[in-house]
């Protein structure tokens, strides 16, 4: 199946106005479009909002019965929608129904002056759905009647976050294989990479899978539950069940990224100074200050295409679920060991502050 890449990514939340507020004045998005009952979106609010080349759904039931607040009561506040762009999806809806996929909501057409948008939804993994966009005329009218342009918030730098990089996913306990399978089966996902980790007496198992035209990336987390309860189960539990863990969002200069949205109030997992004793040895000269990384607690890592530099930003939610990663490749593009277990070390450390007002 021809994925060109990810179209958008959809949030359901307890109040979208609320959320947009942080993501504008934390994170730097762009509010450039809304949407409710007087559009024909019935019973929800939806905001979208922009960054460089993601956008993002915010989606708010405006009664309990609204499957958004379903989630939200369930979840929190989490990705309920991957939409990820297709060519035709009328017959990529049919592809995927033929090889195994649940409907959702058949190809339904939108059409505006100079656009139009065909969508339709599978179900996907967890409560998680996989909606199919196609867009013909101007891309910039992102769902023609339905979400209505509005003047966008300014902000006086330019971007931060250049597009999604990958998303993580957090399965339960012997879901793993037959969440890899999912991917593989509905979209010809490939397996790009598998490692078993151990920290501090915890466990995961990891997979990533892609698909074929690299622009869709999901790492795939399970908890081994023959070790010690961590991070992983930390998520299940609060989360109620499986879902996006994180979203990985790719920068262009992390360090500039990081020293921004530190000053709007975004706060980022610490990092130990002796992290930083070794770096070079480990992973090769950095073209960075070191220590200036080592202030911001940025992380560096390498693969045979190169290095990438990431950071891990401090859940916003309550049930501390949910949370962004930035990113920077310089030539790597898998996900190296050193990722993942600086992941899983960085949200331990996280999970073992103390939490309150401010955290």
């Amino acid at each position: 199946m021809d994925i060109r890449g990810i179209d958008h990514i959809e949030l359901h939340v307890g109040d979208a106005r609320q959320a947009a507020f942080y993501f504008d004045t934390a994170l730097g998005f762009r509010v450039c479009g809304q949407g409710g009952p007087e559009t024909g979106l019935v019973g929800q609010r939806s905001l979208l909002l922009c960054h460089g080349d993601i956008r993002l759904l915010l989606t708010s039931g405006l009664s309990a019965e609204h499957p958004a607040a379903q989630y939200v009561q369930r979840h929190g506040d989490g990705i309920a929608v991957v939409a990820v762009e297709v060519d035709d999806v009328a017959d990529a809806y049919a592809e995927l129904l033929d090889r195994g996929a649940t409907p959702v909501t058949p190809p339904t057409t939108v059409t505006g002056a100079d656009a139009e948008v065909v969508t339709a939804e599978v179900d996907g993994f967890a409560d998680v759905r996989h909606r199919l966009v196609q867009r013909r005329g101007d891309r910039g009218d992102f769902l023609p009647g339905r979400i209505v342009p509005v003047g966008a918030t300014e902000h006086d730098d330019k971007p931060l976050l250049a597009e999604i990089d990958h998303l993580a996913v957090c399965v339960p306990p012997g879901q793993l294989d037959e969440t890899v399978g999912h991917f593989q089966r509905l979209f010809d996902f490939g397996q790009i990479f598998e490692e078993h980790i151990e920290v501090g007496g915890q466990g995961m198992n990891s997979k990533v899978v892609q698909s074929p035209s690299g622009r869709v990336t999901v790492v795939l987390l399970e908890p081994d539950r023959t070790r010690r309860p961590g991070q992983i189960d930390a998520f299940l539990d609060q989360h109620a069940g499986g879902g996006v863990q994180h979203l990985g969002l790719r920068t262009d200069d992390i360090v500039g990224a990081v020293e921004r949205l530190g000053r709007r109030g975004v706060r980022f997992a610490g990092t130990p100074g002796s992290y930083y004793d070794s770096l070079e040895t480990r992973v090769g000269r950095v073209d960075a200050p070191l220590e200036r990384l080592r202030e911001l607690g940025v992380l560096v890592d390498s693969d045979h295409g190169g290095q990438l530099l990431q950071i891990f930003a401090e859940s916003m939610h309550v049930r501390r679920t949910l949370f962004l990663e930035l990113i920077e490749r310089r030539g790597a593009r898998g996900f190296g060991s050193g990722n993942i277990k600086a992941l899983y070390e960085a949200k331990e450390r996280e999970l073992a502050a103390p939490q309150g007002v401010g955290m």
